[in-house]
């Protein structure tokens, strides 16, 4: 099969749907399929076509919102070469300009579309409107996806059931949706002699100690992702043992917020800020962490669970939908709903060793599901029921 994946953010930009797609492809060619993407240049203003890695970079103009770049919605130059790939299928990863360019050329090829789901912009509107007009904002949203959605795309894949239900329930959508939690290449995150090599240079670095607990977190630093309710839970928890420590890892425009939160709260020496990491060198922070923690409720997903869980690290999560499907209560981790039962679960994990021990095993039995190679197998049905029922309504 012959599947263009079309995107608005890919390497060298790191990101949820960056890692999504990267899983996607690498599958998808182990299993003998041809996988090509067309893409927003994020580097320069400039149309590049990798011929060898079967990527087309498309410029764009920068909008000042997180990664995104706005593109033409046709370019004649890449439909050309588009167009002699041959493509069976196109998967689209956003609803933005390189969207809507997909469905232009399914029509133009009649393509069936299928549509992967990522973002909930609802939640990052702010970014764009800075709090005002939000009603109006969310209102409008709604619209657009309704009828984005049930007129463009073939199929969808979601990775959640929360997802799910706020499609079929806020959005009205038609289309048949179906859930596939992103895959991952889970075995690169257990720990080897050469992580643990790794992980003993990072304790160093940080001078963290073998009776220092570490609570960790994942994640763009934004006010959407609730680090700043992380820290204040962790004052408590801190002030009654010194030898807890929280790691955040990642950058983003609340960075320096956070600093100065945790000065303010007076647990700064506890709390280490690592800014932005290579995704290479991420499995060894992951092995670096006891637990794992979030506090954001506005995941599709939470890719960064996942990969704590492929390190058998125990969750310790918010309890959001976005979550529930991966984090079974006393089983690899638990949900929580208030500061005080984030505070008190941490406690329990950490004066029981043998309930450390035991959920920490569970962790990595629970993961299978979400490895890249089941990932792409459920993909592929998708694939496959879109192609037949495009079959046969053609004839």
């Amino acid at each position: 099969m012959k599947i263009g994946i079309f995107t608005d953010a890919y390497e060298p930009h790191i990101s949820g749907v960056t890692t999504s797609i990267n899983m996607l492809k690498t599958a998808l060619e182990n299993e003998g399929h041809t996988v090509y993407i067309v893409t927003t240049n994020l580097a320069e203003f400039k149309f590049k076509y990798d011929k060898e890695n079967k990527i087309i970079y498309i410029p764009g103009i920068k909008t000042g919102i997180l990664f995104i770049r706005l593109t033409n919605t046709f370019s004649k130059k890449a439909f050309k070469i588009i167009k002699s790939w041959n493509l069976d299928i196109i998967h689209t990863q956003t609803e933005l300009t390189m969207g809507t360019f997909s469905h232009k050329i399914a029509k133009k090829l009649n393509i069936p579309v299928i549509h992967t789901y990522h973002t909930l912009y609802e939640d990052y509107a702010h970014y764009v409107f800075k709090g005002h007009f939000t009603s109006i904002v969310k209102k409008t949203l709604i619209k657009i996806n309704k009828r984005y959605f049930n007129k463009n795309c073939d199929e969808l894949i979601v990775p959640t059931t929360k997802i799910k239900d706020i499609f079929q329930n806020k959005y009205a959508i038609t289309k048949k949706i179906n859930v596939i939690p992103t895959g991952i290449d889970t075995k690169k995150f257990a720990l080897t002699k050469e992580i643990q090599n790794e992980v003993n240079k990072l304790k160093k670095q940080y001078n963290i100690s073998t009776n220092d607990f570490i609570i960790g977190a994942v994640g763009r630093i934004a006010k959407e992702k609730s680090f700043d309710k992380l820290i204040k839970a962790s004052k408590k928890l801190i002030n009654d043992n010194k030898n807890i420590k929280l790691i955040i890892i990642g950058d983003g425009p609340e960075l320096e917020n956070l600093k100065k939160l945790s000065k303010e709260l007076g647990i700064s020496k506890n709390i280490i800020f690592t800014g932005k990491v290579l995704y290479n060198l991420i499995p060894y922070y992951y092995n670096l962490f006891n637990i794992m923690t979030s506090f954001s409720t506005t995941e599709t997903q939470g890719l960064t669970i996942i990969e704590g869980l492929s390190a058998s690290l125990p969750i310790i999560c918010i309890e959001d939908d976005s979550f529930k499907s991966m984090v079974t209560y006393g089983y690899n981790g638990y949900l929580f709903k208030t500061e005080s039962e984030f505070q008190d679960l941490v406690n329990k994990i950490i004066k029981d060793q043998k309930l450390y021990k035991e959920i920490s095993n569970n962790a990595m039995k629970s993961i299978y599901k979400y490895s890249k190679e089941v990932f792409a197998k459920n993909v592929l049905k998708v694939y496959q029921n879109a192609l037949k029922r495009a079959k046969n309504s053609n004839k």
